[in-house]
């Protein structure tokens, strides 16, 4: 909600026109008043009322417009003709928030989010020297059509940027590029520049976590990892690749002469006036060097353990076990699936001066004030395991390794633990069970492991169904006796059918789903006396453990996910 969306004149008040539309009860709006009252009228009703989910921006307008007679519309970068936006300065249209839409009989139609501002009419006629005729729009349709066909001084048209590349730009490329001094010259060249500021502004846009920049044989594609799948964007000219790679090389102080062996480095940049850290990570191959770029965001990173996706009983049980004085708390998970988030999130909660926090990553990717971070560094030496034993000096009370991937690592950890210290850290495994096996199997006994242990989560990132085309569906019937034997009956089956929003996937962002075990006295012989996976997960599920799968369908229940999309990430 923006606060473009009208304050009202005294004669209408918002909440009573909410509630004679049927559009909020009158219970729902004194909840809303109240929270209003709460924050000292910082914010518009309208925004308490998105906020709560009593009513949507779309209906709020809608019922003003129809209070002031006047048409109310949903606009798409479709309905506006990208000739007639351009009639109005783009400062004016961010300014009020208002978009021309096209020209017919010398009238003017703009849509608008004040529909009560009639001296705002009066000055967009004065500019124009056209009659004009006003809709009423939400804030947030008008700003992403302003957006899509008036990009920011930050972003470039890609159509453009084409125009710009002659066939002089090309021939040393063509050639091969075999004088640094040409490469570095050409992949300072206008076009080359705003290609790769386009990419990546654009991919932070749209919410990626990765960029692939990826020649192939007389082919040159980007794509952007979002919620978690590939996603093509760009195919520029394939004979920009080159000058593109080292366009990025020269970004992240890396070798641009050498292009056989792999390189790593980083970027820091400011995008809308916010840090933004890139790690890139080049690939020598067949048709050339391959580009991943890590798009690290401090503003998102740390998200509160509230809004990881925790139901409320998890989150009870996973604060209990992250408070306690001593021992191992692990996250469990492949590549990619929120381990790193979520750890982030626990440190953040338990950050107090009374405590010395520390942490060892490789490498850091979030910078967290009031807490010590240690980056290793396997060519000097400074590996997991050195840096472990000397920040054991450094007087800790609460240590987080990024991740135990040796049994010397494993064996300070566990040192830590059992002289009073809490150590956090991540495992690659399917499942929580599975901790136990893979410790024992990096060199811990037994009887230590059952000593040290406090809690494992296994998580994994579930695509969320986009709010702006949710409907209703039945999955297939194989599907639905899977869940419903979990979680029981599904009343509502829901799935997202595809938007400009979501790009037509039909999901928005993503949420983790977990297993938690947190063992109990029982459990903890079984570990010490050397049970195997299978019997210590029947001891678990006696004591009520439940699988990704059982959390994800209580998800589906919700209606925040759907059933195939839980089976796809929980298929092990």
């Amino acid at each position: 909600m923006n606060a473009n969306i009208p304050a009202v004149a005294a004669k209408i008040q918002i909440g009573d026109l909410l509630v004679d539309r049927g559009v909020i009860t009158a219970a729902q709006l004194k909840e809303a008043l109240d929270e209003q009252t709460v924050h000292g009228h910082r914010r518009l009703l309208g925004e308490v009322l998105i906020e709560l989910n009593f009513a949507t921006e779309a209906q709020i307008m809608e019922s003003l417009a129809a209070c002031y007679g006047v048409p109310f519309a949903r606009i798409t970068p479709r309905v506006a003709d990208p000739r007639i936006t351009e009639s109005l300065p783009r400062e004016f249209l961010e300014a009020h928030c208002v978009l021309p839409l096209f020209k017919v009989g010398g009238v003017l139609t703009i849509a608008v989010s004040e529909p009560a501002n009639l001296f705002l009419v009066e000055e967009i006629e004065r500019i124009t020297g056209l009659r004009t005729q006003i809709v009423a729009c939400t804030a947030s349709d008008i700003r992403n059509t302003v957006q899509a066909y008036l990009p920011s001084a930050n972003v470039f048209v890609i159509d453009e940027i084409y125009e710009d590349v002659g066939a002089a730009d090309f021939s040393v490329v063509e050639s091969q590029m075999t004088e640094l001094g040409n490469l570095e010259e050409i992949s300072g060249q206008g076009p080359v520049v705003k290609l790769v500021n386009y990419a990546i502004y654009q991919a932070v846009q749209d919410r990626a976590s990765d960029v692939h920049i990826e020649p192939g044989d007389h082919s040159f594609r980007i794509r952007y990892r979002i919620d978690g799948r590939l996603v093509q964007k760009l195919n520029p000219p394939y004979q920009m690749q080159a000058a593109v790679v080292s366009r990025i090389k020269i970004m992240s102080n890396l070798d641009i002469s050498e292009r056989r062996i792999p390189q790593d480095g980083d970027i820091h940049i400011m995008i809308d006036g916010r840090p933004i850290d890139l790690r890139v990570s080049t690939m020598p191959g067949k048709w050339g060097e391959k580009v991943v770029i890590r798009i690290i965001d401090n503003r998102s990173a740390i998200v509160p353990l509230e809004k990881i996706g925790f139901g409320p009983k998890l989150l009870e049980s996973w604060r209990r076990i992250v408070s306690c004085s001593n021992g191992v708390v692990l996250v469990t998970g492949p590549t990619g699936s929120g381990k790193s988030t979520t750890l982030y999130s626990v440190l953040a909660e338990l950050s107090s001066d009374e405590l010395n926090i520390s942490t060892v990553e490789n490498p850091v990717e979030v910078t967290m004030p009031g807490i010590n971070q240690f980056q290793v560094s396997d060519k000097s030496g400074f590996d997991f395991a050195t840096a472990l034993r000397a920040l054991l000096r450094q007087d800790p009370d609460i240590l987080m390794i990024g991740e135990i991937r040796d049994g010397e690592t494993a064996s300070i950890a566990a040192q830590a633990a059992l002289t009073g210290h809490i150590v956090f850290s991540t495992l690659h495994t399917n499942d929580a069970m599975s901790a136990v096996t893979r410790l024992v199997n990096m060199g811990i006994e037994p009887f230590l492991v059952a000593a040290m242990l406090r809690g494992v989560l296994a998580q994994r990132l579930v695509r969320k169904i986009c709010p702006h085309c949710k409907e209703t569906y039945q999955p297939e019937d194989q599907f639905r006796s899977i869940a419903e034997e979990s979680v029981g009956e599904i009343e509502t089956y829901y799935q997202g059918a595809g938007c400009s929003r979501c790009l037509g996937k039909g999901y928005a962002g993503r949420q983790g789903i977990f297993e938690l075990f947190e063992p109990t006295d029982e459990t903890l012989e079984g570990v010490s006396a050397g049970l195997s996976l299978q019997e210590l997960r029947a001891l678990a599920i006696k004591d009520g453990y439940r699988t990704l799968r059982d959390d994800g369908f209580e998800k589906v229940k919700l209606g925040l996910t759907t059933i195939e999309e839980v089976i796809r990430v929980s298929t092990q």
